[in-house]
Formats: structure tokens, C-alpha cells, sequence
């Protein structure tokens, strides 16, 4: 079987190209710089330069491949939502012309409401254009990724986190290793067909005051979590750069999601997977925010 995986060096694709090479695949990998490519895994797959915003060159990267791993790009620009409806232009193209037959997608929880989550509507945008298409695919619901948390050292170095959902709102947080995991066994698996939505919900449902705890007890220092108004967000968020479109996008993935929202997909064996924020933030936090202590 032929395996393109995009984003191959990112949070997820990079567990996703080891999961396919232990299990005997050489994948070809869509991306920018193949020099980023860790060295012991350069050897082990084919890398295509690629600007997956680029749709002929997508279109060329993908020739003859019999499943895809996309994961749509972000650039950080004022309109994201174009962004990606760039980007799903390009798989679009790249899955018709090339008849690629099957899909794995990387999405996120609240893809589902399709409008009014902010940044998530390119990603239901992306879902929807695939379904038109009438292949193989599974759009990956993934929840709040522990990643994300890498974002806010110096807050977390600081001791106290700033969100603007309730404290008490739990949601689905769950470790990229484990995205790419459901996501290589769906690209290897000949045991599904048609439009599939797994939802990845990691082990448990958490909220923002559950974890300032669990980052207490696995760092070893005190955190807390306090909650600010949506306007002292997109202060922060103008403060660090942003420009006006992504401050939009990014507050909206917040607030879309914070009145009444339940995922379409319910906690199910299905959807749990085993990594814990503990663990996850013993082996992998704790040591970061010591670093410029």
C-alpha cells in the first residue's frame, strides 16, 4: 500500500510516519522543509517538497498513492479561514485526480456544528468538501490536544494559566501519539469503508481546574488556572501578535464550544485512548518549564 502523510515533522505526522515504518511501510511524506526530517528517519521515507496551499504540486506529490493522511496547514495569517479552504481545495483536487480511494483527516471536536467555532469551521469546510467526493474517509474528531500546553510556558513558568471557558467545563484532552495511533491503524486497516467520524477523546474528560491540579502534582509546581473575559484574551492575543482575523478564529474555537456543546461523538472504547495529561506531562512539561527556570 502507497501512504502519503502531510505534516510529517508536526505533532501528530511525525508519530504517524514512525507508526507506518514499524509497521513495514516506506510512506511518502508532503512538506516544506524535508530538512527538518529527523535523521534516522530520513532513510525510511520518501520526502516530496510540497506547499500543500500549492494544488498542482499536491496533486503531483500524491501520484499513485492508495491513502492519505491530511492534516490541514496553517499559516498564522489574518484569514484562516481561507486558509483552508486553500488547502482543501488542494486534497480535493489531489484525491480526485489521482483517485486516491482513501482518507484519513485530522479534525477537531465541534467540526460538527459546522459554523460558528471559530478557526474549527475550516477543518468542518475540509470535512464536508471530502465527503462530496464519495471515497473512503475518516474525519478524526480529535479533543483538546496536551501539545497545546506547550504554548503557555512562560504562563505555566509563571504558575497561573488564563482561559476563557468556565473551570468547571470538562472537555476531551488527549496526546497527539495517540491521534496517530487511531490515525495508522485507519490508514492500514482494510475493515472500514464509506464516511467514518472517530472521534479521539483521550482517556478522560477534563476541566481547566482538573488540570491546573494534575500539572501541579506531575510538575512539581504550583499552577492554577483563572478564567478572564473574551476581550482580555484578544488582548493577549493582539500582544503576541496576532492579527485581527486569527485573534477571531482562535476565540471563536473557545467560545463556539462553550454554551451547551456536546460532541456528536460520545466517550466510548472506540474513542478513549490510554495517555493520561499526568503522564504525558511528567515525561514531557515538566522538563520544559525547568529549562529557562
Amino acid at each position: 500500500m502507497r501512504i502519503a502523510v502531510t505534516t510529517p515533522t508536526g505533532n501528530v505526522g511525525r508519530h504517524v510516519v514512525a507508526t507506518l515504518i514499524r509497521a513495514g511501510v516506506r510512506p511518502r511524506v508532503l512538506l516544506r522543509e524535508p530538512a527538518r526530517l529527523a535523521p534516522n528517519v530520513r532513510d525510511e521515507v520518501d520526502a516530496v517538497q510540497v506547499d500543500q496551499y500549492d494544488a498542482d504540486a499536491v496533486v503531483a506529490a500524491t501520484e499513485d498513492v492508495d491513502a492519505l493522511f491530511w492534516v490541514d496547514p496553517t499559516s498564522g495569517g489574518d484569514d484562516p479561514l481561507a486558509e483552508y479552504a486553500r488547502a482543501t481545495s488542494s486534497v480535493v483536487r489531489a484525491v480526485t485526480e489521482n483517485r486516491i480511494g482513501r482518507v484519513v483527516f485530522q479534525s477537531s471536536v465541534g467540526a460538527e456544528k459546522r459554523h460558528g467555532a471559530g478557526e474549527i469551521d475550516g477543518l468542518a469546510h475540509t470535512e464536508t468538501a471530502l465527503d462530496a467526493l464519495g471515497v473512503d474517509v475518516t474525519h478524526l474528531r480529535c479533543g483538546y490536544f496536551f501539545t497545546n500546553l506547550e504554548l503557555q510556558l512562560d504562563a505555566l513558568r509563571a504558575g497561573t494559566l488564563q482561559v476563557i471557558l468556565p473551570l468547571d467545563q470538562p472537555m476531551a484532552w488527549v496526546a497527539p501519539r495517540d491521534i496517530a495511533e487511531v490515525a495508522a491503524t485507519r490508514l492500514l486497516s482494510p475493515d472500514w469503508s464509506g464516511r467514518c467520524v472517530q472521534a479521539v477523546h483521550g482517556p478522560m474528560d477534563l476541566t481547566w481546574r482538573r488540570v491546573a491540579e494534575i500539572l501541579t502534582a506531575a510538575t512539581g509546581r504550583q499552577i492554577s488556572v483563572e478564567r478572564i473575559t473574551d476581550d482580555a484574551m484578544r488582548t493577549q492575543l493582539h500582544q503576541a501578535g496576532m492579527p485581527d482575523g486569527l485573534v477571531e478564529a482562535v476565540v471563536g474555537m473557545s467560545t463556539g464550544l462553550r454554551e451547551n456543546f456536546v460532541p456528536e461523538q460520545r466517550r466510548t472504547l472506540q474513542t478513549t485512548t490510554p495517555t493520561t495529561l499526568a503522564a504525558w506531562a511528567y515525561d514531557h512539561l515538566r522538563h520544559q518549564i525547568a529549562v529557562a527556570s
